[in-house]
């Protein structure tokens, strides 16, 4: 477990500023405190007796979505949603969820048994058991990447699909290209649905047909580019836009083993920007999603819910991260 000592020698600065901030001394600059807090949850400080003054907890929740790692894409948003907490001594549990846990218990009910204030969930599918619970919940919940309507309990956070696909597409036109695929993510996730209207929205935007028979659905992993690639391909498109970095990096493998080059004869954009996006070969343009910013404003949001302020939508501004993996067509 990390000490004061730990984050005193990662910020380079003495123990009793560290002790300052953590214990919200009033001469100590308020961009110090952030640091100090921001850092005791990266490096997993726990403060003394810390347990013993709370009397509830916040989860964040995760299906389909891996958090373990740091190149994984929920590790962030757990980090961020952590550090914002921090500061006002919640408790976070990380809970892994599944469709078969979902059928054996309510949400309210899971919530209440393990004494939950609230929550963050994170991965869900339209399916998922407990979307219907929630639509009728009081526990104060907010769902990242998903949306419902009408329940003042419930507030969404995530990053501006129609802008970040608009800002990919943007590219690829300055580029040339005009015939351009679209691999998403699953027809059954609220996530994928919006960011596929948003492709066809931007390719009238720019005058180009989306033609249906250049987008494609499957799961937001590596191995869904292979039944999709040679398609896109065997259709003349210049450029495949992909729901997630995972499926854009199997896109340019799939393109390898057709014999074509990426970007020279294919460019291939990315969404998400996880670490691995960077150090691929070529390394792959992509849309930002500030996963950090993300967790935070979760928390921000579930605050603001058990306090009473009904938040709905909220979406984090995106950024277009140009690389290797684009070239004029």
């Amino acid at each position: 477990m990390a000490t004061i000592k730990d984050i005193a020698a990662k910020l380079n600065v003495s123990t009793s500023t560290v002790s300052k901030g953590l214990n919200n001394a009033p001469d100590i600059s308020e961009s110090m405190r952030q640091q100090i807090l921001d850092t005791a949850v990266e490096l997993g400080y726990t403060k003394k007796n810390y347990s013993k003054k709370l009397k509830k907890k916040i989860g964040i929740f995760f299906e389909n979505i891996d958090y373990y790692l740091d190149d994984d894409f929920g590790y962030d948003i757990i980090l961020g949603f952590k550090q914002a907490a921090f500061r006002e001594n919640w408790e976070v549990e990380v809970v892994p969820l599944s469709h078969g846990l979902q059928k054996k218990r309510s949400y309210d009910t899971f919530m209440m048994k393990y004494n939950f204030a609230g929550a963050m969930i994170c991965g869900f599918a339209l399916d998922d058991p407990w979307m219907q619970d929630l639509e009728t919940t009081r526990v104060p919940t907010v769902l990242f990447d998903n949306y419902l309507s009408e329940n003042p309990h419930l507030g969404s956070v995530g990053t501006d699909s129609f802008e970040g696909i608009e800002l990919a597409i943007r590219h690829l036109v300055s580029l040339g290209h005009e015939k351009i695929a679209y691999l998403a993510g699953p027809e059954d996730s609220y996530i994928a649905q919006h960011r596929t209207d948003a492709y066809k929205k931007s390719m009238r935007m720019h005058h180009l047909f989306a033609d249906p028979e250049l987008i494609a659905h499957d799961r937001f992993v590596y191995e869904s580019a292979k039944p999709y690639t040679k398609r896109f391909l065997a259709r003349g498109v210049t450029a495949i836009l992909c729901g997630n970095d995972l499926m854009a990096m199997g896109v340019i493998d799939e393109c390898r083993q057709f014999g074509y080059s990426v970007p020279g004869d294919i460019s291939v954009i990315g969404y998400d920007d996880v670490p691995a996006s960077e150090k691929n070969d070529p390394a792959l343009t992509t849309v930002r999603q500030d996963r950090i910013m993300i967790g935070k404003s979760g928390y921000y949001i579930l605050h603001a819910l058990i306090n009473g302020v009904p938040l709905s939508r909220n979406l984090i501004r995106p950024t277009l991260i140009v690389r290797s993996s684009t070239a004029e067509a």
